[in-house]
């Protein structure tokens, strides 16, 4: 009796056809989902906003102290003063954060300028008047549009 012998194995056809797909995903897709630009606009809103809300609650539990939230065309960064006076915050500056860089050309504005501060009272009310836009008062621009409002009262949400 004659057994016939199978081959095991892949066939050349099955090998370069394997290879030529794992190298155009290396080429195509991978690159889009690590690169820079794709830091969104939905991961910057709900980092503000929680940095917001943390800087919010520091001001309603330390009467005495004063908080800022400040935002630069690049950067994000928390400030502590000594000193809380009716129209912000003065006296010497005693700690500053470790700024926060944005990624991918990700930006925070405020009624179209890149650069403002935002204070909290001792009752967890802002020092930004967003009652004229709405409530729509920050905008995150990254991949897309977003927003973050601050009502009068002092509730911060995606707006």
């Amino acid at each position: 009796m004659h057994t016939a012998h199978r081959r095991r194995g892949f066939t050349l056809v099955e090998l370069v056809t394997t290879i030529i797909l794992i190298a155009i995903l290396s080429v195509v897709v991978i690159p889009r989902l690590f690169t820079a630009s794709s830091y969104s606009a939905f991961t910057l809103r709900e980092e503000f906003i929680a940095e917001l809300r943390k800087v919010q609650i520091m001001a309603m539990n330390n009467q005495d102290r004063c908080y800022r939230l400040s935002v630069t065309p690049t950067q994000y960064q928390v400030s502590r003063f000594n000193t809380r006076y009716n129209s912000g915050c003065k006296g010497t500056l005693v700690r500053t954060d470790t700024a926060q860089s944005f990624q991918g050309g990700a930006a925070l504005k405020l009624d179209g300028i890149s650069s403002f501060k935002v204070e909290f009272d001792g009752r967890g009310v802002p020092s930004l008047d967003c009652s004229h836009s709405q409530a729509k008062c920050i905008t995150v621009e990254a991949d897309e549009t977003q927003w973050i409002a601050i009502e009068s009262e002092g509730y911060i949400h995606a707006g």
